[in-house]
């Protein structure tokens, strides 16, 4: 009687570990989301825009927080919030050309100030010098380019006088006593049903959104988690809104399947493909050219292109995503230092974008060489060997031996020569016997990172 109590008490709790592993809020099936991701799957590569009045002191877009800035000084910014050279074609143009397929932009970050004509607030672009809709400009230009166009919205807002000071807050004190007597008067009900309808304003004014960007739950002692957002009932609007949009996984609903579509992995490289209850998850790195998002004046540490191509083509070859930042000046134009990191991408990606888009991680049966990364299409079945470190003349591919039916350069289709030992237990050159060797030229090919497109044999 005991064992059977026993087996029957483990059985409950198996079924309550497989019921939690896949609790859900949606009813759509697997494929069902495949299908609604496939083309963000396939263009892997993004543009994300962090902008507004933090670019005035151009010293990090925490600024308020981080120097503890009241509202009363950080008024100023909106006053003289002014970007008269503001060209989003421009914008848009520089992204195309980088090789972009999408783009997402901040409408509203922490400190709450809307670069879009909300109802809601009149702490927006329209109240200030430029009297425009900022966001109404965007979408329109990145539309023209073919571009997919992606929302940022901050969960966070240091302005709302009902969003409760927690450990983030410009206005945090010093210590825990001091809480109680900052937040009597503010409501997070409210800043519940202004988040809210900011949200469906975004979401109902634009027309076709394709991606929501939230941002961000930080649970814990004096944070904020999914109770502070209504997290479930805020993305079952989202999705009743934009049937086909995309969310990131920012919400705190991590108990649920489906509470994002995508693991957002910040400012750093993931050492193999996130899996979440051991399966592979969609995933994309958001990342900046230095170490700000917004545009920071004095930053120095600037990535050059070929660590920009390695962060994407490596990511890809992770089956992942890149969403590389730009923090536009208080006028806005790009940086001159954005646009070469721009240009060099662009130049590398209008000749080797084959071996990126519609990419993912090669098969296992391909190993890696030395100083290399692979990416592969599934579809087309070619393999991508991108060369880190541009070797002598003879490049050996371990193991490929009968799995090649032809090696082309990609950048200008050019045939690269290879051979296979002449028989069994043979060597030469360190060749084994199921090695194949690659005859390259002496001097690297004029691209950042040469690319061999190898058309497989299976």
């Amino acid at each position: 009687m005991k064992r059977t109590a026993l087996l029957l008490v483990c059985g409950l709790l198996l079924a309550i570990s497989a019921t939690s592993q896949e609790k859900k809020i949606f009813s759509e099936t697997l494929e069902q989301k495949e299908k609604r991701l496939a083309w963000w799957t396939n263009d892997r590569f993004g543009m994300f825009i962090h902008w507004g009045l933090y670019a005035l002191p151009a010293r990090h877009e925490w600024v308020k927080t981080r120097e503890q800035i009241p509202d009363s000084v950080y008024q100023r910014y909106f006053e003289y919030f002014n970007p008269d050279l503001y060209n989003p074609r421009d914008w848009a143009r520089k992204a195309k050309e980088a090789g972009m397929k999408y783009a997402v932009i901040t409408t509203k970050h922490h400190d709450g100030f809307c670069l879009f004509d909300s109802k809601f607030t009149s702490y927006k672009a329209t109240n200030t010098p430029i009297k425009k809709d900022l966001i109404r400009e965007w979408v329109d230009a990145f539309r023209a380019e073919g571009l997919k166009i992606g929302f940022y919205y901050s969960l966070i807002d240091w302005h709302h006088p009902d969003f409760t000071v927690d450990r983030s807050h410009p206005l945090r004190p010093r210590n825990e006593a001091g809480y109680a007597e900052l937040n009597k008067n503010r409501d997070m009900g409210k800043y519940r049903t202004y988040l809210a309808n900011q949200v469906k304003e975004l979401l109902t004014n634009y027309g076709k959104v394709d991606i929501l960007w939230l941002d961000f739950s930080y649970p814990g002692k004096f944070g904020k988690d999914h109770n502070d957002w209504n997290s479930v009932e805020l993305i079952k609007m989202v999705r009743k809104l934009q049937p086909g949009i995309i969310v990131n996984d920012r919400l705190d609903l991590k108990e649920y399947a489906d509470g994002g579509d995508f693991v957002t992995p910040e400012q750093y490289k993931v050492a193999a493909w996130p899996t979440e209850n051991g399966k592979r998850v969609p995933w994309e790195t958001c990342q900046t050219f230095s170490g700000s998002w917004g545009y920071f004046r004095d930053e120095t540490t600037w990535k050059n292109v070929k660590q920009l191509l390695v962060l994407l083509i490596e990511s890809v070859s992770k089956g992942g995503n890149v969403l590389l930042n730009v923090g536009p000046t208080a006028r806005g134009k790009f940086d001159n230092r954005a646009d070469a990191a721009l240009s060099g991408m662009g130049s590398w990606m209008e000749l080797n974008g084959r071996a990126i888009y519609g990419c993912t991680q090669a098969p296992d049966q391909y190993a890696r060489p030395d100083n290399t990364l692979l990416t592969y299409n599934p579809v087309t079945k070619r393999l991508y060997v991108h060369l880190l470190d541009y070797p002598l003349q003879n490049f050996t591919l371990p193991g490929y031996k009968g799995k090649i039916k032809y090696a082309q350069f990609l950048h200008d289709g050019s045939e690269i020569r290879f051979r296979a030992p002449a028989g069994h237990g043979y060597k030469t050159n360190g060749l084994g016997e199921n090695d194949l060797n690659l005859s390259l030229p002496v001097l690297k090919p004029d691209v950042e990172i040469p690319v061999i497109e190898l058309m497989m044999a299976d």
